[in-house]
Parts: structure tokens; sequence; C-alpha cells
């Protein structure tokens, strides 16, 4: 099977995660929430010189600020969560993948040899990564399969 190989052999970098956007550990919560507002993000990566030291999600903003009533003036190292697990951009998408389903992840911080952030995976990115295998599949399935048309559609 074809994508059973490509999982394997298919690096991380070939589904080119999106740059990172990043703060520091020292920086503000609401530094975090206007960039993710400005940026349309949902995923910041949290640094400490230029290093990963952790990430920040929209579920973090809501659990670890909101929810105890936390000051959006809180250093990120407060509510963020640390020690992220990562993937190299040199891994096999397989490991991406078994990394996001064990953990629940939404997102996977993509770092050098150094821990320095060079991109964030989303799951999005892998779901196009495996579309590409699957075309006719994919493309060809309306809305709801199960349901068939009122009325014969076209001319």
């Amino acid at each position: 099977m074809e994508l059973l190989r490509n999982l394997r052999v298919d690096s991380v970098s070939r589904l080119q995660p999106t740059p990172p956007w990043a703060v520091e550990a020292s920086s503000p919560v609401a530094d975090a929430v206007a960039l993710m507002r400005q940026e349309k993000i949902g995923c910041l990566l949290v640094t400490r010189a230029g290093r990963l030291v952790g990430v920040f999600t929209e579920r973090d903003l809501l659990s670890r600020v909101l929810a105890p009533g936390l000051s959006l003036e809180s250093p990120m190292a407060a509510c963020m969560t640390a020690d992220p697990v990562t993937v190299h951009p040199k891994d096999p998408v397989r490991v991406a993948i078994k990394r996001m389903e064990k953990g629940g992840y939404r997102h996977l911080p993509v770092v050098d040899d150094s821990n320095r952030p060079v991109g964030i995976l989303s799951a999005r990115r892998v779901v196009h990564y495996l579309v590409e295998h699957f075309p006719g599949l994919v493309y060809n399935q309306p809305p709801d399969p199960g349901r068939l048309p009122d009325r014969a559609e076209g001319a």
C-alpha cells in the first residue's frame, strides 16, 4: 500500500508546517492573546532565549487563564503547557501522527536539533496529506453520503 510506505518514508517537512509564531515565557498572556487574534491562529510557541519551553493554545486560555480567573497580565510561563511533545523536520510523518493521536494534540511544534522552533504542524496539514492519497474517495463524496437528493440535479 502506497500510503503505508509514504507514512514511513515522507518526513514531517513534506507536510510544510506553518511558520512558528512565538512569545517569550516572560511575556504577559495579553500579548499572546493579541497576537493570536491578529494572526488568526490557535497555537503559539513559548520560548526562552529562542528555545522552545512550552505551547499556548486556545484551550490553555480557557482552562488555565479564564476559568481560574487569572489576570491577563500573568506571565506565559504560568499558564502554558510546559515541555510539549515535539517532532523534528526529518521525523517520518507516521511519528507525528502517532504523537498527535496519543496525546490528543491538534498542533505539534517542529524543532531543530537545538530545540529552536522551525514550524508548527497542525492536524489540518496531516489531513491534507492524507487526502492526497485518496482524492477520488474524498472529493467525490456528497456532504451526507446516506441522503439522496429530493429531486434530480442537473439540466
